[in-house]
C-alpha cells in the first residue's frame, strides 16, 4: 500500500516540477529568441546606416539559417536541462515520498501492533474465563462452594481485565499530541511523596522500606503525570523485591539537569532484556522470581512515554539478584 502511496505522490511531485521547468523553460526561449532577434534588427541597422553614408552596396546580414540553427540550440539545450530535471526530480521526488509517508507507515504499523498486541493480551484472560464457566456449567455436581470459586476467580480475572483496560487507556493518552501550555513549576519532592504514599499499602504487605533522599526542587511538569511516573516505577520495584529489602530515591539538580534516581534490591534484568523493557507488551523472564508478578507490560512503556513528553530521558542498569537502578533525567529550566 505505501510503495503505490510513494509512486503516485512521486509522480505528483514530477507533474508539478515538469511543470514548472517547461514553464520557466518557455519563458527562457521566448527571453533568449527575442534577444537574439533584437540584436540582429540592431545589427541591421547599425549595418544600413554605415553603407548608406558611404553609399556602398547593400550590406550582407546574417543568414537566416543560422539563426535558426541558434534557437534549434537554444531548444536543445532546453530540452537537455529539463530532463535532467526530470531524472533529478524523479529521484528526489521517490527519495522525498518515502520520507514524507514514513511517520504515516511507522503510525500505522504501530498502531497495528498495538491492536494486535492488545487483542492477544485481552483474548487469554477472556479464554480463561469463558472456559471455567464452562466447565461448571457443564457439571452436574457443581457445589455452591465450587461455584463460589470459580465467581471469585471469574472477579480476579475481570479485575485484571480492567487494570488492562486502564492502562490501554493511559498509554493511548500520553501518546496523543501533547501541549506544552499544560505544563507547570511543580514540587518535585510533593510528587515522589505523594508517589510513595500511593505504593506504601503494597510496601508493607512485603515489609519493604522506601528510603528518600531527594532536594528541593522545583521542576516543570505535569503534578499528575510526574506523581503516575514515580508510582509506576516504584510499583514495579516493589514487585520485583524480595520480602525486607529497601528501595531507595535520589533526586538531585545540577546546573543543566535534574537527575533522579530509583535503586531496588529485587531480582535484576537480564542483559538481553534490558534494550526492551520499555516496549509496550514486553515481560522479561519470571523464572528467576520466587513469586509471581501479575502484569501486562505496559508500566514502563507509560513511564516512558511520559518522561519523553516532558523532554527527559529514562534509563535502566541492573544486576542479577543484586536489583536495579533506574535513571530519569530532566532538563533543568526552572
Amino acid at each position: 500500500m505505501f510503495n503505490s502511496a510513494r509512486v503516485k505522490l512521486t509522480t505528483w511531485y514530477l507533474l508539478i516540477i515538469i511543470f514548472v521547468s517547461i514553464a520557466f523553460s518557455l519563458v527562457i526561449y521566448r527571453g533568449l529568441t527575442g534577444e537574439v532577434d533584437r540584436a540582429v534588427r540592431l545589427e541591421r541597422f547599425r549595418s544600413e546606416r554605415r553603407h548608406s553614408a558611404v553609399r556602398l552596396p547593400s550590406p550582407v546580414f546574417l543568414d537566416p539559417n543560422f539563426i535558426n540553427e541558434i534557437k534549434r540550440r537554444i531548444i536543445f539545450g532546453l530540452m537537455i536541462i529539463n530532463g535532467v530535471i526530470f531524472i533529478g526530480a524523479g529521484a528526489l521526488g521517490y527519495f522525498l515520498a518515502g520520507k514524507t509517508l514514513r511517520p504515516i507507515q511507522e503510525m500505522m504499523e504501530e498502531q497495528n501492533r498495538f491492536i494486535s498486541d492488545a487483542s492477544h493480551e485481552l483474548r487469554t484472560p477472556l479464554t480463561a474465563l469463558k472456559s471455567s464457566f464452562e466447565v461448571d456449567l457443564r457439571d452436574k455436581n457443581l457445589t455452591i462452594d465450587n461455584a463460589k470459586k470459580t465467581m471469585q476467580a471469574g472477579i480476579e480475572d475481570v479485575n485484571n481485565l480492567q487494570k488492562l483496560s486502564d492502562s490501554l487507556l493511559d498509554l493511548s493518552q500520553y501518546q496523543e499530541p501533547f501541549f506544552s501550555s499544560n505544563i507547570k513549576d511543580i514540587s518535585l519532592n510533593t510528587c515522589i511523596n505523594e508517589a510513595v504514599k500511593k505504593v506504601t499499602p503494597l510496601a508493607r504487605q512485603k515489609q519493604i522500606t522506601i528510603k528518600k533522599n531527594v532536594e528541593e526542587i522545583n521542576i516543570k511538569g505535569i503534578r499528575d503525570d510526574l506523581i503516575n511516573l514515580f508510582v509506576i516505577i516504584l510499583d514495579n520495584a516493589i514487585k520485583y523485591s524480595p520480602k525486607k529489602t529497601a528501595i531507595k530515591i535520589y533526586a538531585k539538580k545540577t546546573n543543566n539537569q535534574i537527575i533522579i534516581e530509583i535503586k531496588d534490591q529485587g531480582t535484576g534484568i537480564e542483559k538481553k532484556d534490558l534494550p526492551f523493557i520499555f516496549d509496550r507488551f514486553f515481560r522479561a523472564d519470571q523464572s528467576r522470581s520466587k513469586e509471581k508478578v501479575i502484569g501486562y507490560g505496559l508500566g514502563l512503556s507509560i513511564a516512558k512515554k511520559i518522561v519523553l513528553n516532558l523532554h527527559g530521558k529514562i534509563s535502566v542498569t541492573s544486576q542479577i539478584n543484586k536489583g536495579s537502578v533506574f535513571m530519569i533525567r530532566f532538563p533543568n529550566s526552572v
